[in-house]
C-alpha cells in the first residue's frame, strides 16, 4: 500500500442551499481516508443535488499492487443497478403501447419460445421487475445454463432465448411470505420482452434510448476496461485462499453476457450520477425518458423485502422493492429513499435517490465483499448526512 500513487479529479460546485458543512467538505480526502482503512484499489463517488453536480472524486489505483491512478472519468462496473435501467427501458415499451405491465411471457416471447410450462407463460412483465415471478434466484441449473461454452457461438439476445428454451417447464413457485425472490433470470427474461417489444436487441436499446439521450458517454456493457488496455479501473476476483487477481479483460472479467439486463453496464461516477439525477427529478427534467405517471410506478414499492441474513453484497436486504429499485428508510434518511446495490463479484457500486430532496449519491470500487461493502455503505451515509436538504 505504501507505493500506492493516489490520484484524485475532484470536481466541486457548492450550491447556495446546501447545507453549511457540504461547502467545506474535501470528498477525495474522505474517500481515500476510506479507501485505505478498508484496503480498497480505488473508491469514488459523485453527488448531485436539484439536477447540477455539487461533488465527485476518484481516488486509488486501477489495479491492486500497481501504480496507475484512477480519474473521475474512468469507468467502473455497476452490476445489478442495471435492472433500474432495464425497467426503465421496460416503461419506454409500456408508454408506446407495445407492452403493458400486465404483459406476460407467453404473450410476448410464446411464439419464440413454445410449450412453456402455463404458469412461467403466465408471469407478467411487472412480476418479474419487482422480483414477484416465482422464478428463484440463481439456482446451479441456471448457473449452468449462464456459464455454458455453447454460447459463445450465439449472440445475446439468441443465447437468451436458448437459456430460456432450457427452463421454460419449470414452475414458478412464489414462497410463503413474501413473494419476494431476488432473479436474475427473471430480469433476463424481462430484458428479452423489451428487445422483443423494441425490435432490437436489449444491448442496442439501452445505448439508443437511455445512455445516448441522457449523454452518458462513457457508458457500456461488459468489462469496463478495453482489451489489451489498462484504461479503466478494473474489476478484481478474490481467491479461495484469499489472494486476489486482477480481472482485466476477456469473457471472465464480468458476468455472461445473457444476463446483461441483471447487471452488465459500466460507466464514469459522473455519468452514473447523471442517471441518479434524473431519477430524483421524478420525471421533470429533461430528456423525458418515459411519461412522469410511469416513472412514479418503476419507484414506488410494490413487494416487501425479507429480511435475508449474510446476503450477498449487491443483493438487497431489508425495505421495498420498487422495479429495480429497493426502497429503503434508513434511520440516517430523511425518509424512504430509492437505492441499490450492484456486483459481478469483482466490483461494488451503490446508488442512493432521494426523490423529496432531488438528490443523487452514487459510490463505487473496484473490489469485491464485505470490506467493499463496507465502505461503500460508510460513504454512502456520510455523503447523505453532508449533502441532504435539511
Amino acid at each position: 500500500m505504501r507505493n500506492l500513487v493516489r490520484c484524485a479529479l475532484v470536481a466541486v460546485a457548492t450550491l447556495t442551499m446546501l447545507p453549511v458543512a457540504a461547502k467545506d467538505f474535501d470528498l477525495a480526502s474522505y474517500l481515500e481516508t476510506v479507501r485505505a482503512r478498508y484496503g480498497l484499489p480505488s473508491l469514488a463517488a459523485a453527488v448531485v443535488s436539484d439536477g447540477e453536480a455539487v461533488a465527485s472524486a476518484a481516488v486509488g489505483t486501477r489495479v491492486k499492487g500497481m501504480a496507475i491512478p484512477v480519474t473521475v472519468d474512468d469507468r467502473y462496473h455497476i452490476g445489478s443497478d442495471t435492472k433500474a435501467m432495464t425497467a426503465t427501458l421496460a416503461g419506454m415499451m409500456v408508454d408506446e403501447g407495445k407492452l403493458a405491465w400486465d404483459s406476460t411471457i407467453g404473450d410476448v416471447l410464446g411464439d419464440a419460445v413454445k410449450d412453456m410450462n402455463p404458469k412461467l407463460a403466465a408471469v407478467t412483465l411487472e412480476q418479474l421487475l419487482s422480483h414477484m415471478s416465482g422464478i428463484p434466484s440463481d439456482t446451479p441449473e441456471m448457473i449452468a445454463l449462464y456459464f455454458n461454452v455453447n454460447g459463445f457461438d450465439f449472440l445475446p439476445q439468441d443465447w437468451r432465448r436458448r437459456a430460456l428454451e432450457a427452463w421454460k417447464h419449470n414452475l414458478p413457485v412464489v414462497p410463503e411470505g413474501s413473494p419476494f425472490q431476488y432473479s436474475n433470470f427473471g430480469y433476463m427474461i424481462a430484458g428479452m420482452m423489451v428487445e422483443t417489444a423494441a425490435g432490437m436487441p436489449w444491448e442496442q436499446l439501452i445505448h439508443e434510448r437511455l445512455f445516448d439521450p441522457l449523454g452518458m458517454t462513457t457508458a457500456g456493457i461488459g468489462p469496463q476496461a478495453s482489451t489489451g488496455i489498462i484504461d479503466a479501473a478494473v474489476g478484481h476476483r478474490i481467491e479461495e485462499d484469499g489472494s486476489v487477481t486482477p480481472m482485466l479483460w476477456g469473457p471472465a472479467a464480468d458476468v455472461p453476457p445473457l444476463i446483461a439486463p441483471a447487471g452488465a453496464a459500466h460507466m464514469s461516477v459522473g455519468d452514473f450520477a447523471k442517471w441518479g439525477a434524473w431519477n430524483a427529478g421524478g420525471g421533470k427534467r429533461r430528456p423525458s425518458l418515459v411519461k412522469r405517471k410511469t416513472l412514479a410506478n418503476i419507484h414506488r414499492k410494490h413487494v416487501e423485502t425479507p429480511r435475508i441474513e449474510n446476503q450477498r453484497p449487491g443483493t438487497p436486504q431489508e425495505g421495498g422493492y420498487a422495479l429495480g429499485w429497493g426502497v429503503i428508510d434508513f434511520d440516517w434518511t430523511n425518509g424512504p429513499v430509492l437505492t441499490h446495490n450492484g456486483s459481478n463479484s469483482m466490483n461494488l457500486a451503490k446508488i442512493l435517490v432521494d426523490t423529496k430532496g432531488d438528490l443523487a449519491i452514487v459510490v463505487v470500487t473496484n473490489y469485491p465483499g464485505a470490506d467493499a461493502d463496507a465502505a461503500t455503505s460508510d460513504v454512502l451515509e456520510m455523503l447523505y448526512k453532508t449533502y441532504a436538504p435539511r
